[in-house]
């Protein structure tokens, strides 16, 4: 076979136009473990409330690894000689681990369940009370579904990789090496998932919350020279492009709290979980090992719906296809304090046993301390602060323990009345 290292093809992205890709990439694009992706949705059911959320793991896939490598030539162009000096890197090394970041932004979701996050409560326990994530999975899928197209294609003699390399650099940790430099690029507080979801739900749902200036952004992010407290390398940003950064941060809380968590869509995040453990032997996927990884792949949406269209799921099945969802009969506040927590409990005393399901947000906005994102500054002193320093906005969020309670819907007046009944009397 005759490869030409320099032949392109071009992807159409509604969201970034062309991405391009060269052959190496296409082989893994094609094989079938990457294409499963077409058939799980971002965003689960979420487009029975948005008509428009239709999109896939798959494009978003492309997105990231587009968005990943514009990150890491930005990165480079702008703190090339530092990588040089405190990380030993060469132009050959750079060139090399732009190829490695690419493939692991490509394949970071190959290991979502069916509907993504929706059915992550799903997958079983490690061997001690916590659970596997779908990174866990990924990192499985691409060391034993994708060694041939990774390590055996014509172009890898110029790289020399193993499945291994990518899979480490989802992981973190030091098999990953002097490239665990570049793995907040893949995730981390600033990544190029959450970069590109924000923008692609945007962008398909029709809203604007998750929207932030994406070229500001990838043209301000830089490598933080080490100090006294970071002895190597790490990524930041320019101290221009802070706000650009901040924007990021507000519109990851906005598409939470106006989306993500919105009442319906949760809703139906509830009825399919529990239509999957009707439909799951043992009411969990199989764990990403052996065998179990192997079966973990046959599921995707298709397979699920497919099940739930001939009555597989139970109630919660019927619930989906006939667009009878619980509906919420009462929320606190997005930040609760004692006193709304005493108002709670008072409501799911009046309502009892009419309320069928109570989901908590548990969210995080924004982690300070170590990970906090590093500011650099050619004229301030110190030169390296964190953005929660900067950003008065992000110093005060605080997270986010909404708690929505829902009952059926044939219940509903009954409930109403119930929840108004002592209210009425004082």
């Amino acid at each position: 076979m005759v490869i030409d290292p320099h032949r392109k093809y071009e992807i159409r992205c509604p969201v970034h136009g062309f991405i391009q890709i060269d052959d190496w990439e296409r082989s893994i694009i094609e094989q079938p473990a990457f294409q499963r992706l077409r058939r799980i949705r971002q965003l689960a059911w979420t487009d029975l409330v948005y008509p428009g959320a239709m999109h896939t793991r798959f494009e978003h896939s492309l997105g990231v690894m587009h968005t990943a490598t514009s990150l890491y030539d930005s990165i480079v162009a702008k703190s090339g000689d530092l990588l040089k000096q405190e990380l030993a890197y060469d132009q050959a090394g750079l060139d090399r681990d732009r190829r490695l970041v690419r493939l692991a932004a490509l394949l970071h979701d190959v290991g979502h369940a069916p509907f993504s996050h929706s059915s992550e409560e799903l997958l079983p326990k490690k061997r001690g009370a916590e659970k596997f994530a779908h990174e866990d999975y990924s990192a499985g899928v691409i060391r034993s579904e994708f060694c041939g197209s990774i390590e055996g294609h014509p172009l890898n003699a110029n790289t020399g990789f193993k499945a291994n390399d990518v899979a480490a650099l989802i992981e973190g940790g030091a098999a990953a090496g002097r490239a665990v430099f570049w793995r907040d690029l893949i995730t981390g507080q600033m990544d190029a998932d959450r970069m590109d979801y924000l923008i692609r739900d945007s962008h398909h749902i029709g809203v604007h919350y998750g929207r932030f200036d994406l070229r500001r952004l990838i043209f301000s992010v830089v490598a933080i020279p080490p100090d006294k407290e970071n002895p190597h390398p790490r990524l930041g940003i320019e101290e221009g492009g802070w706000h650009a950064a901040e924007a990021l941060v507000l519109a990851r809380y906005f598409m939470f709290t106006q989306v993500y968590f919105h009442k319906t869509r949760v809703a139906y995040d509830i009825h399919l979980r529990e239509a999957m453990k009707e439909i799951l032997p043992g009411g969990l996927f199989p764990k990403p090992e052996g065998a179990g990884l192997k079966e973990f792949l046959k599921w995707d949406d298709w397979r699920v719906v497919g099940l739930i269209g001939r009555g597989k799921a139970g109630e919660h099945g019927r619930r989906i296809i006939e667009r009878n969802h619980y509906r919420e009969i009462y929320h606190t506040p997005e930040v609760c304090t004692d006193k709304d927590m005493r108002e709670l409990r008072n409501v799911k005393a009046k309502l009892g046993n009419l309320v069928v399901a109570e989901e908590t947000a548990k969210k995080s906005w924004y982690k300070t301390g170590n990970t906090d994102i590093p500011v650099f500054s050619k004229v301030r002193s110190p030169q390296v602060q964190p953005l929660s320093k900067y950003s008065k906005a992000i110093e005060g969020m605080k997270e986010n323990n909404q708690v929505l309670l829902y009952v059926d819907n044939a219940f509903r007046e009954e409930a109403e009345r119930r929840r108004r009944k002592g209210n009425q009397q004082r």
